[in-house]
């Protein structure tokens, strides 16, 4: 059920990487976050497309959740703020423990630590 938060506790992830970087032949991310309303996963802050971020701005949905395992934290762009908890969202609640981090597999260039974003 959708509350005030912006959290929709009801709806999957849209798949096992970031949404946008899987749609073009050369993206590629180093942590992946998920729209905790809709269920869009996108990449971080410090991936070179910043996708989930792009996603807040575009859509206004609040709240993003680690996509990563052993990550539960939800972090709130209105309020600029990381929370070590909220509710359980629908499973699966991070990519496969077996896709590489940074992701996906034989797309990462081997500069990939000098194309990150500084946090």
């Amino acid at each position: 059920m959708t509350n005030a938060t912006g959290i929709d506790v009801t709806v999957p992830p849209s798949g096992t990487g970031c949404v946008e970087c899987l749609a073009t032949e050369d993206g590629w991310w180093f942590n992946l976050r998920r729209c905790a309303q809709c269920g869009h996963v996108g990449c971080c802050d410090s991936s070179p497309s910043q996708h989930a971020t792009a996603h807040f701005t575009e859509t206004g949905h609040p709240m993003m959740q680690s996509f990563e395992p052993g990550e539960e934290w939800f972090y709130s762009y209105p309020e600029e703020r990381k929370d070590a908890s909220g509710p359980d969202l629908a499973p699966p609640t991070s990519h496969p423990e077996d896709q590489p981090k940074p992701g996906p597999a034989g797309r990462v260039p081997e500069d990939w630590e000098s194309r990150l974003h500084p946090k």
